[in-house]
């Protein structure tokens, strides 16, 4: 007799999952400037993230850093997992970095971009976006509820 397998249930299985990557400065959330960015913290918003994602089927991974070519690798990474999407806050690296728009396009998975602050209404080096063109999406000036948005957006996106 085949000997029997118990498995401990896993809640995410069968889900989607969606890689959510903050770029420089946003360790610093609900310290750094709370007036533009709110007093959220990161841990906080990254457990808020997995609770939306939840909500709509997605299992919600994170990942921050502050050094471009980690976040780059990480993109690259992802590619090799089981991820459905991306959800991307590059910070200031989404006004400037042609590398992160190559990586981007380079792992070919629907990739939306959320800033928190309305980078349109601020100065006028942020409401330049070379990220942009490479995303399904994109989410400014919603606060952290733009990270809900680019859940739901793609959710959309990749069933």
């Amino acid at each position: 007799m085949p000997p029997i397998i118990y498995r401990r249930p896993n809640s995410l299985v069968g889900m989607r999952t969606a890689l959510v990557v903050h770029g420089p400065n946003l360790n610093l959330l609900g310290t750094r400037e709370p007036e533009i960015y709110g007093t959220t913290t990161l841990i906080e918003l990254d457990k808020q993230c997995r609770i939306w994602g939840a909500e709509i089927g997605m299992a919600v991974r994170s990942f921050q850093s502050n050094h471009e070519g980690e976040i780059i690798d990480r993109i690259h990474q992802a590619r090799s997992e089981p991820t459905a999407g991306i959800v991307i806050n590059p910070g200031a690296l989404g006004h400037y970095s042609y590398a992160l728009h190559d990586a981007i396009t380079s792992v070919a998975l629907p990739t939306v971009e959320v800033h928190i602050s309305d980078t349109d209404s601020r100065e006028d080096w942020r409401k330049i976006s070379v990220i942009r063109a490479a995303c399904v999406a994109t989410f400014i000036g919603e606060g952290i509820e733009g990270y809900r948005s680019a859940l739901r957006e793609l959710r959309k996106r990749v069933d």
